[in-house]
């Protein structure tokens, strides 16, 4: 993977996230968040899991299976991308997810244990894609990206929602 995705890459929304991600290197740094996860984790109970800082936001559990839910449809759309097919992707609505999940209901310990599984998992397919997968693209929610874009999607996404539950949650 070369440099940083141009503006060209995905939609201007996505740079919300894309502009969070400070190197070149974004395997790395999604290798790197995995601590910093673990770290910010590691600081929250299970009652204060339940925590939203304000009536109608999510819980802390709904923002990380959020996050989680999120990456999974990132990487996916990556490899669908990377692997050729040209068939656009469906939209994802982030409320229906969040309602479908009912993340309240799943200790907090799991929501933990998910989110690392899944970011392994990420990692890996990012890591032994073939270099010009990299810059394949396709259409997904009627916007297009490169699989580069969506890889730094990612990493900026837990970026942007780490520094919420930071400061709105902690």
């Amino acid at each position: 993977m070369a440099g940083r995705p141009q503006r060209s890459d995905a939609a201007e929304y996505y740079f919300k996230y894309i502009d969070l991600v400070t190197t070149d290197d974004v395997v790395a740094l999604m290798e790197k968040q995995l601590g910093e996860a673990a770290e910010l984790f590691a600081h929250i109970s299970e009652e204060k899991s339940l925590y939203r800082y304000a009536p109608g936001k999510w819980s802390i559990r709904q923002v990380v299976n959020h996050i989680t839910d999120a990456e999974r449809t990132f990487a996916f759309r990556a490899l669908w991308f990377a692997r050729g097919f040209e068939t656009a992707l469906p939209s994802y609505d982030q409320n229906i997810a969040a309602a479908g999940a009912q993340a309240d209901e799943v200790p907090w310990r799991a929501h933990v244990e998910e989110f690392r599984s899944v970011r392994l998992a990420t990692i890996a397919q990012f890591r032994n894609l073939p270099p010009d997968a990299w810059k394949r693209s396709g259409t997904a929610s009627d916007n297009y990206f490169t699989v580069q874009a969506l890889a730094f999607i990612v990493a900026g996404h837990f970026t942007h929602h780490a520094k919420i539950i930071r400061s709105q949650y902690l």
